[in-house]
C-alpha cells in the first residue's frame, strides 16, 4: 500500500510544474511518506529542517489572528509551503517561480491521504 502511495506522489510532483518535493510528515518532521526529484535541497528533506514547521507556526499564531495552519517560505532558488493537518504536516519543495497558487491546490489533493494516516500518526503520539 505504501509503495501504491508513494506512486500517486510521484504523479503529482511529475503533475506541477516546479515542484521538486512532496513530504508527509509528523509534526516532529519524522518523514511518513516523501517524494523527491534530484534538484531537491538536500538539507530540505532533514527533519530538523521539517520539524522547524511546529515552532514558526506556534509564533505565528501568537500574532493575534488566530490559528495559523500554513506557512509559505520563500529562497532565492525555492519555495516551501507547509500545511498543517495535525498530527501530519504536508511539505510542498517547489523552485522559487512555481505557481504557488497552484500548489496551495494540492492541499484538498491529499486531503484523503492525510484523513487516512491522521488516525495512525495520532495513535503514535
Amino acid at each position: 500500500m505504501v509503495e501504491e502511495l508513494r506512486k500517486g506522489l510521484q504523479q503529482l510532483l511529475i503533475a506541477h510544474n516546479g515542484l521538486h518535493a512532496i513530504v508527509i510528515s509528523d509534526r516532529d518532521g519524522v518523514a511518513i511518506l516523501k517524494v523527491s526529484t534530484e534538484s531537491t535541497p538536500e538539507l530540505a528533506l532533514r527533519m530538523s529542517f521539517l520539524s522547524t514547521f511546529g515552532i514558526a507556526t506556534d509564533q505565528a499564531t501568537k500574532l493575534g489572528m488566530g490559528k495559523n495552519n500554513r506557512i509559505i517560505t520563500m529562497y532565492e532558488k525555492h519555495q516551501v509551503i507547509q500545511i498543517s493537518k495535525l498530527p501530519i504536516v504536508i511539505t510542498l519543495i517547489a523552485q522559487n517561480d512555481a505557481n504557488t497558487g497552484n500548489l496551495l491546490t494540492l492541499e484538498d489533493t491529499l486531503d484523503p491521504l492525510v484523513q487516512a494516516l491522521r488516525g495512525d500518526v495520532a495513535a503514535e503520539c
